[in-house]
């Protein structure tokens, strides 16, 4: 069985910080910026020796939310 991550004890969303993206447990990283990072092909060793605050659980927490955010998205068929 899947174990899906509560992701809200990590990701933030605060309307004066960073524009109000999701960051991670109220930092000045955002979700968007581990995305990119991972993207880019940065491991998750290198991300955590950039950002010592960060641990490997804020960046499933990023993935996780991430997938929820998919999810949810509305799908709007072919014409």
């Amino acid at each position: 069985m899947l174990n899906i991550m509560d992701y809200r004890n990590h990701i933030t969303i605060e309307p004066g910080k960073r524009s109000g993206k999701p960051c991670i447990r109220g930092l000045r990283i955002t979700v968007y910026d581990i995305l990119e990072y991972l993207a880019s092909g940065m491991s998750e060793a290198e991300i955590l020796s950039d950002f010592p605050d960060l641990t490997a659980e804020d960046i499933r927490a990023c993935l996780a939310f991430a997938a929820d955010r998919e999810r949810r998205m509305v799908t709007i068929p072919a014409a």
